[in-house]
């Protein structure tokens, strides 16, 4: 039977992803999926999914950030502006922005309230996180990633010299294709035009994700942080970084 693994990085309030088929990597899909469900119960039904949005969420944070976060902006350095702080369980689902930022003051020392880039993104963690709960035999095949950890570790553990947007944007773009070329995905698949309604910085986070999720299958992907905590709910807190592939 194929093995099928998926990459998903949010995109628009829905999903860039890009499946693979580990046992003949010739077959890769890509497309704007709306839902994770439609991912997990689709055709494939890929057995590991890396998926950029934070999974496990503390009733308490503490140092601005869940272990992970805070793993991997130590992992990141100077990069580590792009990992968001995500504020406590309660503040996740607060019904609007004021509210979000008071119970996440309230439930995080030292205080601390979320950005509003993070806010925007918490409508996406709360239908990770309500799913996984509905559904906790979808737990071992869903697994929390960063693209920018993952292509950190993809370029030797270095930043990458340019950014995915902004003026330097197409030599940024290159720079992730050459290193999603390297750490071995199809070349087909690296250069292929995104789906309709996917920019090339989702589509190419997508195949990151997709990365991580090869090295989750194959038992070498690295957690961020080593020891894995979880969640009132036995949600892990922990992001998965690829294999050391230099």
């Amino acid at each position: 039977m194929p093995r099928w693994i998926a990459g998903l990085d949010g995109c628009r309030g829905a999903w860039a992803g890009v499946l693979l088929d580990l046992d003949a990597p010739e077959r890769h899909r890509s497309a704007l999926f709306a839902t994770v469900e439609d991912v997990v119960d689709g055709p494939e039904a890929p057995a590991v999914v890396g998926i950029d949005v934070p999974i496990g969420l503390p009733d308490r944070v503490v140092d601005k950030g869940r272990p992970a976060d805070r793993a991997a902006r130590l992992f990141l350095g100077s990069g580590r502006s792009s990992v968001f702080p995500v504020p406590p369980r309660v503040a996740v689902y607060a019904a609007d922005y004021e509210e979000a930022k008071a119970l996440s003051r309230a439930y995080s020392d030292p205080p601390f309230a979320p950005s509003i880039q993070c806010w925007n993104i918490l409508r996406s963690v709360r239908s990770v996180d309500t799913l996984l709960r509905a559904r906790p035999g979808l737990r071992p095949r869903i697994h929390e990633v960063h693209p920018e950890v993952a292509f950190f570790r993809l370029n030797g553990d270095r930043r990458l010299q340019a950014g995915k947007k902004g003026p330097r944007r197409q030599e940024g773009l290159t720079e992730r294709r050459d290193l999603l070329v390297g750490a071995g995905l199809p070349e087909a698949l690296v250069h292929s035009h995104p789906p309709r309604g996917v920019g090339q910085d989702d589509h190419l986070d997508a195949m990151a994700a997709l990365v991580v999720a090869r090295d989750i299958t194959a038992g070498r992907a690295v957690p961020l942080p080593a020891a894995i905590e979880h969640d009132a709910y036995g949600l892990p807190i922990v992001i998965w970084a690829p294999a050391d592939h230099s």
